[in-house]
Order: C-alpha cells, then sequence, then structure tokens
C-alpha cells in the first residue's frame, strides 16, 4: 500500500492542540485593515477551534491529525 498523501494547503492551516482538537486561525484580516476597528482586528489574531461537525472532513484531508 501506498503512503496516504496529506493536503498540503491543510497542514499550513491547521494545528492539534495538547488535548487533540483541532485549531485553526481565524480569516478576515489579510487585506482592506484601514475600515476594521483595533478590537476587530486585534481579536482576528486569536485562534479559534475548529467545530465538531467539520473536524471529521479535515482529519481526512490531514490523515494524522
Amino acid at each position: 500500500m501506498p503512503k496516504i498523501k496529506s493536503s498540503r494547503g491543510a497542514m499550513k492551516r491547521f494545528r492539534v492542540t495538547g488535548t487533540g482538537k483541532i485549531k485553526r486561525n481565524k480569516g478576515f484580516k489579510g487585506h482592506l485593515l484601514s475600515s476594521k476597528g483595533k478590537k476587530r482586528k486585534r481579536n482576528l489574531r486569536q485562534g479559534a477551534l475548529v467545530s465538531d461537525a467539520e473536524q471529521k472532513n479535515i482529519r481526512k484531508l490531514v490523515p494524522y491529525l
């Protein structure tokens, strides 16, 4: 059996926490930042957990997560 290839895009976007949950970065902070407030931009820096419904799909993209 050949090795399972993981999605390279998913590898760059998701990390696993110590308890095994999947962590992601928030979007909407790439451009057009002058119209967004300081508080909003600061909150976008914080990571977020992936919802339980999506964890199954992400684990298919990156098998060893």
